[in-house]
């Protein structure tokens, strides 16, 4: 059989603007309801087609789902360097560009859903940690120390925690603070995390050393 046969060749080749339409419908209730809790029939019902056509083209609800989580964030990935991925990572996840009804859009949209959906399904958690070994791989290029990979690890569990609690679980006083401070404080700490120096081993005795 030649490349781009069968039935997924078939899918990518009828793409065009229905496969579009669902997938950014598919952004938009992932992101704002999780995976669980969007539905097949809402998905198509706002992407204005009948519930047949997301499986001619995605095959089930998870396929669509990764690729709709993917999209956004490798996009980002690709245009940013990756010197600017903290800044660029932190400015769409506290202020979205408005997309339907004011909601977020591109790879805030696909961090929003990361955040909605970890531990849904095994297939799901396996697409959202796809995506998050793509984003630490490159925050570990902006460091030089032997544990490049651990830090940038760290950082990226850092935005994401950022993330949780101010969009979903909108935790004041940060769902209430400024864009600029967060991020200035933010991206100062991140870089001394990723590039500077580790602190010295604590030689200061455990308390179990103490006790008499």
């Amino acid at each position: 059989m030649r490349p781009g046969g069968g039935a997924a060749g078939r899918r990518r080749a009828d793409g065009g603007p229905t496969r579009e339409r669902l997938l950014a419908a598919a952004s938009e209730l992932f992101a704002e309801r999780g995976y669980e809790r969007a539905t097949v029939r809402d998905i198509a019902a706002r992407a204005g087609v009948n519930q047949a056509l997301l499986f001619r083209h995605f095959g089930s609800k998870r396929a669509l789902f990764g690729e709709a989580v993917a999209r956004g964030g490798l996009e980002q990935l690709r245009a940013t360097p990756p010197d600017r991925l903290v800044e660029t990572v932190l400015t769409g996840m506290l202020t979205p560009p408005p997309g339907r009804d004011g909601g977020a859009t591109g790879a805030a949209r696909s961090l929003e859903t990361l955040l909605r959906s970890v531990g849904a399904q095994d297939e799901v958690t396996a697409a959202v940690a796809s995506l998050g070994t793509d984003y630490a791989r490159v925050l570990a290029t902006l460091s030089d120390a032997d544990d490049r990979a651990l830090r940038a690890d760290l950082a990226l569990s850092w935005l994401l925690g950022i993330g949780l609690m101010r969009v979903v679980l909108q935790k004041r006083p940060l769902a209430d603070a400024d864009p600029e401070e967060i991020t200035r404080l933010v991206t100062g700490a991140l870089a001394h995390l990723l590039d500077g120096p580790a602190p010295p081993p604590s030689s200061a005795p455990h308390p179990a050393d103490s006790a008499p």
